[in-house]
Order: C-alpha cells, then sequence, then structure tokens
C-alpha cells in the first residue's frame, strides 16, 4: 500500500508538507503575471479607444426612429417631420421582394405621416373628389394635383391605395385579422378599385402578408413589451420578495443549517409534488371540452401561447417533466443520505464562516455592479458602431433597368441620365454603409467589442471569486476562530487581489474569453450553415460546438479552484491551476463527496426559492389571489411577468448562494490542504473546527474502507 500510495502521490503532484510557519494567506507576497497585467490595461485603452471613435461616428437615432425614403428621420425632434412619427408604406406589397433581405429596404417609396391611414381609399376615386386632401397628406412632400393619373403612380408620386393600418414600432402595417376564416383589413374583406369593379381584399393584402413574415413576431414584442409598461412595478415587487427569502433563508441557515437543509429538501419535494396535483387536475378539467385533444404537434407554433395551456397535451407533458424530476431527486435523496449529512457538516462550516465575514453576503452587489457597468459600455458601444454608418442611397426599380442597385444622390436624380433612361426607377435611401477603412473595419471592431466584453466580464467574476476565497482562507486558518480572524478579512483580501493578482486574473479571464469568443463565431457559422444540406459540415459543427462547451465548463472548473490557490499562497495563474487541480486529483473521492453534493443541495434551495416566488406569481398574475385592494393589471399574456420573476429570482438566489457556494469550495481545498500538512497531534494539529474534524474524516475513512472493497 505504501508503493501505491506514494506512486499515486507521484503521478498527482507531491503533497504540501508541514510548515510552522504558514498561518492562512500569505501576506508578504508578490505581483504575478505581470505581462497579463499590461496586456490587460493595453486592451482597456484600445477599447476606450474604440468606444471614443464609435460615440464620434455613431447616431443611436438610427435604431430608434424609422427613416423615410430620403434617409430623414420619422418622429426626431429637431427636424422637418418632428409632428410625424410613423413611417408609410406606399405599396408594402413590394417588401416581399427579396431585394427587402439584401438591402434592408422595401422597394417602394416611404414617407412619414402624422398617422396612419383609417379607410380604404384608391388614388383614381380621390383626386377628383372632398376626400383627395386627406389622401394628399399620404403623398410625398409638396406634391401637387397637377399630373394625370398615369403619370402620378408612375413618378410615385401617391400610393395607389390606402389600407386600414395600425401603427406598429412606428411604422404602418396593414391591419390583418382573420374573422369566420376570412382574412380581413380593418371590418371590409373588399375593395373598390379604379375601374368600379370590388375585389375580396384578400388579394390586395396577399403581397402585404409575405412581406410581413416577421409581423406575427413584431406583434407579439409589441404585445410583450405592452404586458412590461403595465406590470414592471409588480415584477419589481416580486424580485424583492425573492431578495427577501434569500436573504433569510441565507440567515436562517447561518443558525440552523442542518435544520434548514432538511426544510429546503422536504420543501423542494412538496413544491413539485403541487406542481404535479396542478398538472393533473388542469388535465382532468378540459376533458371534455372541445378542442381540448388537438396534438402539439397538428396545432403548431402560435404566437399566443395561451392557446396550448388549453390542451389536454400541454398539461400531460408539464406533469411528466414534473415527474421525472420529482423521482430523480427522491432517488439521489434515498442514495446520497449519508453523503448529505457530511454535506451538511460542511455548510455548518460554511455558516460559521459567513457569519464571521457577513459583509461577504453584499459583495455580489459589487460584481452586479461591474458586470452592469461592462454590460452597458459593451452595449453601448455595439449600439454606435452599429449606427456609424453614412446614408447610401440607391436606385429601385420593378423593371429591368440596368442601373437598378447603383448608387444616386436623391437632390439630382430627378435630371440626371439614368431618370431619363429609366423613367420608373427611383433613388431613395437603401441602407447605412460606407467605403472608407473606417467602415471596412467596422465587423472586426464588433467582434473586438465582444471579446473585451468577455474578458472584462469573466476578470470581474475572478476579482470576485479571489476576493471570497481569501477572506473565507483567513477564517479556515486561524487557529483559534475568531481570535485569530484577521480585521476586515474581505477588504484585506479585495486589495491584495488588486494590488499583486491582477495579472493572473486576467490570464484567466483572457483564456475563457478566447474560448467564448471562439463559441460565438461557431455559432455564427452555424446559423451561416442552416441553410445548407452538408449533413457532414453540420456534424462537424455540432462536434465542435460540443467540445467547446465542454472545455468553458472545465476552464471555468479549473480557473475557479486556481483562484482559491491565488488568494492562499499568491502564486501565478499556472502554478495555482496546476496546484489546485493536482490536490483535487489526490482527493478525488472527497470531491465526489462532498463538493458535488453540496452543490446539489444549494441548487434545491435556489429552486425552493424560485419555485415558491413563482408559484406566488402564477396566482397573482393569473388573477386566483389579491393583494389587499390591488389586482393584477389586464395583460395579453401573463407568462411574460411570470417568466421574469422567475429568471430574475433565480438569478438573485445564485447571488446570494455563490457566496456559500464560493465558501464551501474555499473550505474544502482549506480542509485537504489541512491533512496534508498537519495530522492532529499537539505539534502539527489541525486547523478546522472539532465538528467538522469528526464527520469528515469519519466519512473520508468509510469512503476509503469501501474503495478499498471494491479493489
Amino acid at each position: 500500500m505504501g508503493g501505491e500510495r506514494q506512486h499515486y502521490y507521484g503521478k498527482h503532484g507531491t503533497p504540501q508538507k508541514y510548515d510552522p510557519t504558514f498561518k492562512g494567506p500569505i501576506y508578504h507576497r508578490g505581483c504575478t503575471d505581470i505581462i497579463c497585467c499590461v496586456f490587460l490595461l493595453l486592451a482597456i485603452v484600445g477599447y476606450v479607444a474604440v468606444g471614443i471613435i464609435a460615440w464620434t461616428h455613431g447616431d443611436p437615432r438610427k435604431v430608434i426612429y424609422p427613416t423615410d425614403s430620403r434617409g430623414e428621420f420619422c418622429g426626431q425632434k429637431g427636424t422637418k417631420n418632428a409632428n410625424k412619427p410613423y413611417l408609410f408604406y406606399f405599396n408594402i406589397g413590394k417588401c416581399a421582394s427579396p431585394l427587402v433581405l439584401l438591402e434592408f429596404q422595401c422597394p417602394t417609396p416611404q414617407i412619414c405621416v402624422e398617422k396612419c391611414p383609417d379607410r380604404y381609399l384608391t388614388y383614381l376615386n380621390a383626386h377628383k373628389s372632398q376626400d383627395f386632401q386627406y389622401y394628399k397628406q399620404f403623398c410625398v412632400p409638396g406634391f401637387q394635383n397637377t399630373k394625370g393619373v398615369a403619370e402620378v403612380l408612375r413618378d410615385g408620386d401617391c400610393p395607389a391605395v390606402l389600407i386600414p393600418s395600425k401603427p406598429l414600432a412606428q411604422r404602418c402595417f396593414p391591419a390583418i385579422h382573420a374573422h369566420k376564416g376570412v382574412l380581413m383589413v380593418g371590418n371590409e374583406t373588399t375593395y373598390e378599385d379604379g375601374h368600379g369593379s370590388r375585389k375580396n381584399i384578400t388579394e390586395l393584402v396577399e403581397g402585404a402578408k409575405k412581406a410581413n413574415g416577421v409581423l406575427e413576431a413584431r406583434q407579439l414584442a409589441m404585445r410583450i413589451f405592452e404586458d412590461y409598461t403595465v406590470s414592471w412595478y409588480w415584477i419589481v415587487i416580486g424580485l424583492v420578495i425573492a431578495m427577501l427569502m434569500s436573504l433569510l433563508f441565507i440567515v436562517l441557515l447561518r443558525f440552523l443549517a442542518g435544520i434548514m437543509v432538511w426544510v429546503m429538501i422536504i420543501m423542494v419535494v412538496l413544491v413539485l409534488g403541487y406542481g404535479i396535483f396542478h398538472c393533473y387536475m388542469e388535465y382532468v378539467r378540459l376533458r371534455g371540452e372541445a378542442g381540448s385533444d388537438i396534438s402539439l404537434v397538428d396545432l403548431g407554433f402560435q404566437t399566443d401561447l395561451r392557446v396550448y395551456l388549453h390542451l389536454r397535451q400541454t398539461w400531460m407533458a408539464f406533469m411528466i417533466i414534473l415527474s421525472i424530476l420529482e423521482a430523480i431527486i427522491i432517488l439521489l435523496l434515498i442514495f446520497l443520505r449519508k453523503r448529505i449529512l457530511i454535506a451538511i457538516a460542511l455548510i455548518k462550516e460554511a455558516s460559521r464562516a459567513v457569519g464571521y465575514v457577513m459583509c461577504s453576503l453584499l459583495y455580489p452587489l459589487v460584481t452586479f455592479l461591474l458586470l452592469c457597468l461592462c454590460i452597458a459600455y459593451w452595449a453601448s458601444t455595439a449600439v454606435f458602431l452599429s449606427t456609424s454608418n453614412e446614408a447610401v442611397y440607391k436606385i429601385f426599380d420593378d423593371g429591368t433597368c440596368q442601373f437598378a442597385g447603383k448608387t444616386c444622390n436623391p437632390e439630382t436624380f430627378a435630371s440626371s441620365n439614368e431618370s431619363r433612361l429609366c423613367p420608373g426607377a427611383h433613388c431613395q435611401f437603401a441602407f447605412y454603409g460606407g467605403e472608407s477603412g473606417y467602415h471596412r473595419a467596422l465587423l472586426g471592431l464588433q467582434i473586438f467589442n465582444a471579446f473585451m466584453f468577455f474578458w472584462l466580464a469573466n476578470f470581474v467574476l475572478a476579482l470576485g471569486q479571489v476576493t471570497l476565497a481569501g477572506a473565507f482562507a483567513s477564517y479556515y486558518w486561524a487557529l483559534h476562530k475568531p481570535d485569530d480572524l484577521p480585521a476586515f478579512p474581505l477588504f484585506s483580501a479585495f486589495g491584495r487581489a488588486l494590488r499583486y493578482h491582477t495579472g493572473s486574473l486576467a490570464f484567466g479571464a483572457l483564456i475563457l474569453a478566447i474560448v467564448q469568443i471562439i463559441r460565438v463565431m461557431l455559432e455564427y457559422l452555424d446559423q451561416r450553415l442552416k441553410a445548407a444540406e452538408n449533413k457532414f459540415a453540420k456534424f462537424l459543427m455540432t462536434c465542435l460546438k460540443c467540445c467547446f462547451w465542454c472545455l468553458e465548463k472545465f476552464i471555468r472548473f479549473l480557473n475557479r479552484n486556481a483562484y482559491i490557490m491565488i488568494a492562499i499562497y499568491g502564486t501565478n495563474f499556472c502554478t495555482s491551476a496546476r496546484n489546485a487541480f493536482f490536490l483535487l486529483m489526490r482527493n478525488i473521492i472527497r470531491v465526489a463527496v462532498l463538493d458535488k453534493v453540496t452543490d446539489f443541495l444549494f441548487l434545491l434551495g435556489k429552486l425552493l426559492i424560485v419555485g415558491s416566488v413563482g408559484i406566488l406569481a402564477f396566482f397573482f398574475f393569473t388573477h386566483r389571489i389579491r393583494i389587499v385592494q390591488d389586482t393584477a393589471p389586464p395583460l395579453n399574456y401573463y407568462w411574460v411577468p411570470i417568466l421574469t420573476v422567475i429568471i430574475g429570482s433565480y438569478l438573485i438566489a445564485h447571488g446570494f448562494f455563490s457566496v456559500y457556494g464560493m465558501c464551501v469550495d474555499t473550505l474544502f481545498l482549506c480542509f485537504c490542504e489541512d491533512l496534508e500538512r498537519n495530522d492532529g497531534s499537539q505539534e502539527r494539529p489541525y486547523f478546522m473546527s472539532p465538528e467538522l474534524r469528526d464527520i469528515l474524516l469519519k466519512g473520508s475513512a468509510e469512503e476509503g474502507k469501501r474503495a478499498e472493497v471494491e479493489e
């Protein structure tokens, strides 16, 4: 056994030896990975320069406001279209042209209007009637009724027909809806053309329906936005409740760790059980209702997701998913019951550590604010870069004009040779672009912007991990707790991380950022290859995405433990990563027993908070309960605020539990180091608490015996 043990240690590094001077995180340390620190500073300077260039050339109004055929903004203060906020298309049916996909602009005249048309009119009927004054506001600015009908329509001075429309994203779209299976615009199904004949409106809007392939998606987005505008304060209240529940849970965990863990386990099982019961009751209630037996496949995708809740198959799917999840959790609890007791002891020790470093619970707010700063800078830079192009005008023509697609000047186009050779052509705004070196470099600048976002975001997360690890390591390596605990351990750890290890944090964040930007590029290529039928290319892309996903997970795990070693010993990133990896490999059984079981328990805690707040939100937004006299606002989709509350609650709970998770990981590595450095004698006493020592060493001995028997 001695030879095997020596061979095992030789294969996985050298165990730490007893050092009477070691008392926890080393205070007298030097700077590490200085080159990476210099690279990070230079990159930040370059990032600031890119931001300044983008802010100089960009114009966010191009994203907010629509533009007419001359590239002028609609509804923008200080312009001649300030009182005309909506964009009107002369013939929206032409937006179905493939040219839209290439030029991102419909090949039809577009003007800014005060309001969208609300009636049916044709130019032939209106040009010599009292309706002409109304019709004239939808013609090009400055239009005078001095031409014949054919000339006006040929020159594109006025639209041939007006259709009742509704504004959507400040653009006028036909008010299309279905009534008894018939496609309708407004309240009528027919219109009268210029020759006195009546046609079904379906013929008129067929092109518009094709052009608005994304219209349902736009309507969905607008309805979701409306739901947010009327329910945002209730969403905030739900998130505040989640924050209070998370804080209360953490505080109770400090004093009643064992009881709270078992209560958490039981509550998660009960919440999932109620979910199964509710799904079953809804499934039974829909029995016999008309249309409830339609399958999800036959129904297909519907933008109104409430439709799915009227299908029995939907509730059956929910019930099966929750039942499988419930069965998995119960089986894990049965087979891991002894390991859960050991994990509870580690959580109790983590609760004591958090109790002595209570300000650590507030540190996630620092990380959150720094991440918000990174996201805001990245998003604003991306918007300014994407809007820093110049207005490009091109010739549009329905026929076979040889000049179609070429650039033009709208001021001189009417008297140009192209206009004479192609009478039906129009010079109108096409897109924002440019031919300068700056415009050609925009794609590279956007990639650099995304890469710097990943690098800085990972650096912020790494800074938080090193800070928390340094604070909790100071607690563990205090022989007489809390008397030997240094003053302000969290602030001391934060100062050491920034002063000595900025380069190491930048190094770890850089490796992760490179992998993440590669994954983004793979996703981009995958989207481009979706239309291709090359199965080998799709298979290769799937394999690459899977490999880089696994690589990112492994690097995250390795970085996390490397940061703990950096916080304790002050070594550079590579040395810390190697020592942490070998230390975990020398204690691989304990890693499986303790670390992952505690992660599982923390996941149950998050699910308990998310499930409780989610159920409360469900009953409130579906008008099943009322809070005092107030009730939920009328919504298009009640799942919008519910999902927002659920996702936000999970992020909030994750922020609080991440402190405990980092504390457990730090104490676990310190425990493994403690076992290698000391033997529990008076000369070499353990630094772990007696309670932790008794249950961890007993559990480790049992696992060791079980492993020997299996061998």
